[in-house]
């Protein structure tokens, strides 16, 4: 069974700055098959920001009126999809096996637009888990390839959308029946009141500790997505740094690496 990994922050970033762990990704890849999603949030606000565009966000979610997509879509699909293709087959020596595709290519994840919402988002899609069947991403591990797929969807239409890569992960590793998902981040796991890592975590224990006020801020919607994904998908969640170029080289070893949500 595959590893469904979502990469984003400073590994992301920074992708020249870390052939450690695109080695990492490689020798997992080759023992278990990995499927990679990112989304580049930064990348998108940069362009933005140079063609005098606004950035607009409510409730976590990017406002994307239609004029952006275009060019929101250019950055994740085109800029940096391609560039974290080359960064992974640039540290294979030789074997080149990762294959850049949006989340739209194949229909590798059903998505539509998003209604969820008390405002109108624009081009937001969601995903639809029970009908994503990723056979083109389960062909192409079979292959041996490793796919790197980009947050942006494409309707039934043929409308493109700017999906939450979280979700888009989520409904692979439902797909593909996926062993597991880790989420690279820059935080090196949930920390409790002294600091320490919590090396698992359950729903019982989320809720204790954001009622404690040792899970707060921005944390605390990603822990409960990252324990309601463990339910959906049936497998567990691991939130780590990847930063830290290490961790999912350990992690791939056995090792206790940051939280384990399920």
């Amino acid at each position: 069974m595959p590893i469904v990994i979502k990469i984003g922050g400073v590994a992301l970033e920074q992708q020249r700055a870390a052939p450690a762990l695109w080695r990492a990704l490689l020798a997992l890849h080759a023992k278990s098959g990995v499927v990679l999603v990112h989304g580049g949030g930064k990348a998108v606000d940069g362009l933005l920001a140079k063609l005098s565009m606004p950035t607009e966000r409510r409730e976590g979610i990017r406002i994307t009126p239609p004029d952006q997509m275009d060019v929101i879509a250019g950055v994740l699909a085109g800029t940096v999809n391609k560039s974290l293709v080359g960064a992974i087959n640039g540290a294979s020596e030789g074997t080149r096996a990762a294959v850049g595709l949006c989340l739209g290519d194949g229909g590798a994840v059903r998505a539509f637009k998003a209604t969820r919402f008390s405002f109108d988002p624009g081009s937001v899609g969601d995903v639809d888990i029970a009908s994503t069947q990723g056979r083109l991403i389960a062909t192409l591990l079979h292959d041996g390839f490793m796919p790197v797929l980009s947050s942006i969807g494409i309707d039934d239409a043929g409308a493109l959308l700017n999906i939450n890569a979280d979700d888009a992960a989520a409904a692979l590793a439902k797909a593909l029946n996926a062993s597991a998902l880790v989420l690279l981040t820059d935080v090196p796991g949930v920390k409790d009141a002294r600091g320490q890592i919590m090396p698992a975590l359950d729903h019982a224990g989320i809720e204790r500790m954001i009622a404690s006020g040792e899970i707060s801020g921005g944390m605390i919607p990603k822990v409960r997505a990252a324990i309601e994904t463990a339910r959906v998908i049936g497998a567990s969640v691991t939130i780590m740094s990847g930063a830290d170029t290490s961790a999912l080289e350990r992690w791939a070893k056995g090792e206790a690496v940051g939280t384990r949500v399920g």
